[in-house]
């Protein structure tokens, strides 16, 4: 293996096109494995901060080992895509799928591909490796590099989907140590160059699937199973509140049976993961003809969890208070989950614009998150969490961010003496508080 890989990553350049949350921990991934990289991304910002040594700051190893093959010249930068198509033999693709007005829109990868296309040249190899729909890979990608180069796949190059599998936070330790890779060829030549390819970075080995579309689709289902099961706990954490339990007492419990793996509740599902894959799927399965009930109620479910939320903590507020009108609101979070930087379909702002339709004024704490320009201009973002508090009627947990986890009496003494907690993740030590109720889901 030693040998193969030596020889594999000394003949070959990898052009890594996007340095985001996943390409960069991708990229820093292959240059622990020797790899020579270029770098491609738009956002000149990121590229700058790559070199300063600052970009990817809730990443362990990645900002380092990617500023320091700078310096030793294994990893070059670069906007300029087509160059970088020009100069590299592999080719991964990993730049964002986003959703708008609930359909996939794949634009960022077609430009990509595009521009790869122009340059592509014989014996050269392209890895998809965002979440798309089953069948891009071959319907839409496969076509656009053909029509670029004059060339075609399995013959003239080598087509593989792989998709990530990180967790934000854990990124490198997830692609090289805890999970197999998943890989799927266009053709018999392209699925052996594949599984030899991340076999040098997966410890965990490789697990080839016969077809693109099969590699494409089990990427979604990984996070179908969670949003479905995230639900399921939203609903039952309902269920236990309407009749009186504990539902953490009771998913813990259930949960040391194998079998059972309860999620967790709480305010709501972000990120472009778990909320987006299930969105693929359904605008998938309707093109087939076969209607997803079970995902499309599951997503209806999480996705009004933040309001829930939030009418919950309001009508705890209005018990003690004639009006909701001025109430001051310290919101606390904003990624879209714990010890992350990355707000993107954070439930937090829905459950601000739920405060701000009824009359409160808001302001939301975060330790990472500093600047912000979706939040409404009346809202206000702070990283200093005793100046957030100061005053408030009601602490909302939204984000479970560590620090969170350290709240307590002392902590919260500026904010009004009769303050509500409403703590929307279950993370609070309620011992640390003696006076103050700790209100939560499922409780």
């Amino acid at each position: 293996m030693d040998k193969l890989k030596s020889k594999l990553l000394e003949e070959k350049t990898i052009a890594v096109f996007g340095l985001g949350n996943v390409g960069g921990p991708i990229t820093a991934s292959w240059l622990r494995a020797g790899a020579n990289i270029i770098g491609v991304d738009i956002s000149k910002k990121l590229l700058s901060e790559i070199k300063k040594g600052t970009s990817h700051k809730k990443e362990p190893f990645v900002s380092k080992t990617l500023c320091d093959a700078i310096s030793k010249k294994k990893l070059k930068l670069t906007d300029d895509g087509i160059s970088a198509s020009k100069n590299s033999n592999i080719k991964i693709i990993i730049v964002p799928v986003a959703l708008k007005n609930g359909k996939t829109d794949l634009r960022n990868i077609i430009k990509v591909t595009e521009t790869i296309s122009k340059n592509i040249k014989k014996n050269d190899v392209v890895i998809l490796s965002p979440s798309v729909p089953p069948g891009t890979t071959e319907k839409i990608i496969l076509p656009i590099l053909e029509k670029g180069s004059g060339l075609i796949g399995e013959k003239d190059f080598l087509l593989i989907y792989n998709p990530e599998r990180i967790f934000e936070g854990r990124a490198i330790q997830d692609i090289e140590e805890n999970y197999p890779a998943i890989i799927a060829g266009l053709g018999k030549k392209s699925t052996i160059f594949g599984k030899n390819l991340l076999n040098l970075i997966s410890k965990k080995g490789v697990i080839t699937l016969p077809n693109l579309a099969s590699a494409e689709a089990e990427k979604l289902f990984e996070g179908v199973y969670r949003d479905v099961n995230i639900a399921l706990a939203n609903q039952l954490s309902e269920y236990c509140e309407k009749i009186g339990i504990n539902f953490w007492e009771t998913r813990k419990a259930s949960n040391s049976q194998p079998f059972c793996h309860l999620h967790y509740p709480g305010t709501g599902v972000g990120g472009l993961c778990i909320p987006v894959y299930p969105k693929i799927v359904l605008e998938s399965s309707k093109k087939v003809g076969k209607e997803l009930e079970l995902l499309e109620f599951s997503r209806k479910i999480n996705d009004e969890m933040p309001i829930k939320c939030v009418n919950s903590a309001l009508k705890i507020l209005k018990k003690k208070s004639k009006t909701l009108k001025g109430k001051k609101i310290a919101v606390l979070g904003l990624g879209f989950r714990g010890e992350v930087t990355d707000k993107r379909l954070s439930p937090t702002y829905h459950v601000v614009k739920q405060f701000l339709k009824n009359n409160c004024i808001v302001q939301v704490h975060d330790p990472f998150i500093l600047t912000d320009d979706e939040l409404p201009s009346t809202v206000k973002l702070s990283s200093d969490l005793i100046k957030v508090i100061k005053n408030s009627d009601l602490i909302f947990i939204s984000t479970d961010h560590k620090s969170y986890k350290k709240l307590n009496q002392k902590i919260i003494k500026n904010a009004k003496s009769d303050v509500i907690i409403y703590d929307g993740r279950n993370i609070l030590d309620k011992n640390n508080f003696k006076t103050e109720k700790i209100f939560t889901v499922g409780i």
